[in-house]
């Protein structure tokens, strides 16, 4: 039997093996990766499972951002390109999506969706060195993750208060509060906490707290249990789909009195939840469709083309504008020295800096960060939901 031919060749054996192994090894590691041609921005948003109500308004922001920011132009030659991964509701999708990301090069990601799932998918990216813009993260701690973490979102702490205020002014005499949170969520919980103070603060102390799960959908025990306590205000931090339930089955179940919601119930994709029972909720806002400014003039006319007469949702404005900071941020450094072609891990760092330092008129107004990510953001606002008569469609009526 002749003999079998060995499978690599003599030249490549014993030493020479190692060196092209090392060599392969050196070619796929993260110092050797160049910028792609155009650059490769990337979006990770919950598609799916109970947070896909936000996830499904980030969609339309992102798909906007990247039709009408992601081309060159006059003013921006540097043309750019927009991955999106669907992040699911949970933290180890979220985390999956951003590692995918990552291993796709991108210069940023954009999400997730939920805080609970920043604290375990933002990490990810930081210690890679990946610059992360959250759109729709509120809960206390999230810049606080690491130098490579922003948000574009307002913290809670800044925001839910507002809501609280509109209500007392609707009812100066209001005494009774029944509280609802989703204690397994840790925007719920940062953002009850919230709540929970700002009526501490002006002497209203809750007639009940209720707790829930965030994949909830029946409250009959929790809200017949409020019920007896005559509340005249219920406030709700808790998911879309939790919280658009809650709503429904407290109006069915008889309570007439106001109700502010959270941040998470930010989404006309409440309404075919909750539906005529949707209406009168307060919530607090981060965007004001009415808003002067050339950034959102913009914003809002390639909106309505895309969608009708809609009004742009909070969560489509913020996702677009988490899109546009880097954008902007990007096509700065690439004006100062071009990035295509340049060590990935080199122009994320700068482009995290760049972000960080930046001016930007958004869609949500004027905004800037500070040195540790965090957004500053001058206007908001409180919304009322106001239903067709049918209870099918809706809007987010801006109070005074």
């Amino acid at each position: 039997m002749p003999a079998v031919p060995p499978i690599l060749p003599s030249v490549l054996r014993g030493g020479a093996v190692a060196a092209v192994v090392l060599a392969l090894t050196a070619a796929c590691s993260p110092a050797a990766r160049r910028v792609s041609t155009p650059p490769l921005l990337g979006a990770a948003v919950a598609l799916t499972g109970n947070a896909s109500a936000i996830g499904q308004d980030q969609r339309i922001g992102l798909d906007l951002a990247a039709a009408l920011l992601g081309p060159a132009g006059p003013g921006r030659p540097l043309p750019l390109t927009l991955a999106i991964e669907d992040a699911g509701t949970d933290e180890q999708s979220a985390s999956q999506a951003f590692r995918t990301l990552i291993g796709r090069d991108v210069l940023a990601i954009i999400g997730p969706s939920l805080s609970q799932q920043a604290f375990a998918a933002d990490p990810v990216a930081d210690r890679a060195g990946v610059p992360v813009v959250g759109p729709s993260n509120t809960a206390r701690g999230i810049p606080e993750i690491g130098p490579f973490v922003l948000r574009v979102s307002a913290p809670v702490s800044q925001v839910a208060p507002l809501s609280i205020a509109r209500a007392l002014r609707n009812d100066p005499a209001l005494q009774r509060v029944a509280v609802f949170y989703a204690q397994d969520d840790a925007y719920s919980t940062s953002e009850t906490a919230i709540f929970q103070k700002a009526l501490t603060d002006r002497r209203l102390k809750p007639v009940s707290v209720q707790r829930h799960q965030f994949s909830d959908t029946d409250f009959q025990t929790q809200v017949t249990a409020v019920l007896p306590l005559n509340p005249q205000l219920v406030v709700i931090s808790a998911g879309p789909v939790d919280g658009g339930n809650l709503v429904r089955q407290l109006r069915t179940l008889g309570y007439r009195g106001q109700i502010v919601a959270g941040n998470a119930m930010n989404s006309p994709n409440i309404f075919p939840i909750c539906q005529r029972q949707c209406d009168g909720l307060l919530i607090a806002q981060a965007y004001s469709p009415a808003l002067a400014g050339e950034a959102n003039r913009r914003f809002v006319a390639a909106y309505r083309q895309k969608r009708g007469s809609d009004t742009p949702p909070q969560f489509t404005a913020q996702a677009y504008t988490a899109v546009q900071v880097v954008a902007d941020a990007l096509r700065r450094l690439d004006a100062r020295r071009p990035v295509r072609g340049r060590p990935l891990a080199e122009v994320r760092r700068e482009l995290n800096a760049e972000i960080l330092a930046g001016r930007y008129d958004t869609p949500l107004g004027p905004i800037r960060f500070t040195p540790e990510g965090e957004v500053i953001q001058e206007r908001f606002g409180v919304a009322r939901v106001r239903m067709d008569a049918d209870g099918r469609q809706g809007r987010f009526e801006l109070l005074d």
